[in-house]
């Protein structure tokens, strides 16, 4: 890539668009923007959920191929007809996924975001997640989208839950639990 960054600000923005990877320029608020720049927040939020956990974290290497991942992803989506996302990647977290999983007792009730810092930080990543999920469908709704991309959010966002709650449950050693209101006609 050399030098691509010697220059922060271009001006070229100023209009209300924005350079793809292919050298097109598209608006800042369309579809595929909003999918790339929802990929970048997931990204970010991975990046602050490494901070938050220790040094030594035995997931710290999963995390740092998740980022790579979704980098890659991002960069899919900035040149249209580019792929970098396969099918090995979305096999790779499932795999992950299964393993994790096996540790964790069968889920009962739903769960609130929390537990412990790194494991609302976790949360927060897999909402985004869900989102940017949510971007790339409407992108794939007028634009070609390659199909693993939607899988591969898809299946990191079920990572994350799982991850969420191996992190809840060996920080503070309880998930929170949801406690569903009483409807205001039952008298228990």
């Amino acid at each position: 890539m050399g030098n691509r960054l010697s220059k922060i600000y271009t001006r070229t923005g100023d209009d209300g668009t924005t350079g793809l990877g292919d050298g097109s320029r598209i608006d800042k608020d369309a579809p595929r923007m909003e999918a790339i720049g929802t990929v970048d927040e997931v990204n970010s939020h991975v990046g602050v959920l490494i901070a938050s956990l220790p040094n030594d974290d035995e997931h710290l290497p999963l995390l740092s191929q998740i980022q790579h991942d979704l980098f890659d992803l991002g960069g899919e989506l900035a040149v249209p007809g580019f792929t970098l996302i396969s099918d090995e990647r979305i096999s790779a977290i499932e795999t992950e996924l299964d393993r994790l999983n096996e540790a964790l007792p069968p889920l009962k009730n739903f769960i609130l975001p929390g537990g412990s810092l790194a494991a609302a930080q976790c949360h927060l990543a897999r909402v985004v997640c869900r989102r940017a999920e949510r971007c790339v469908i409407t992108l794939s709704k007028t634009d070609e989208v390659n199909p693993p991309v939607r899988k591969y959010l898809n299946r990191l966002s079920d990572l994350l839950f799982v991850l969420a709650r191996l992190i809840a449950r060996r920080d503070g050693g309880e998930e929170v639990l949801w406690q569903p209101a009483k409807p205001k006609d039952d008298p228990k």
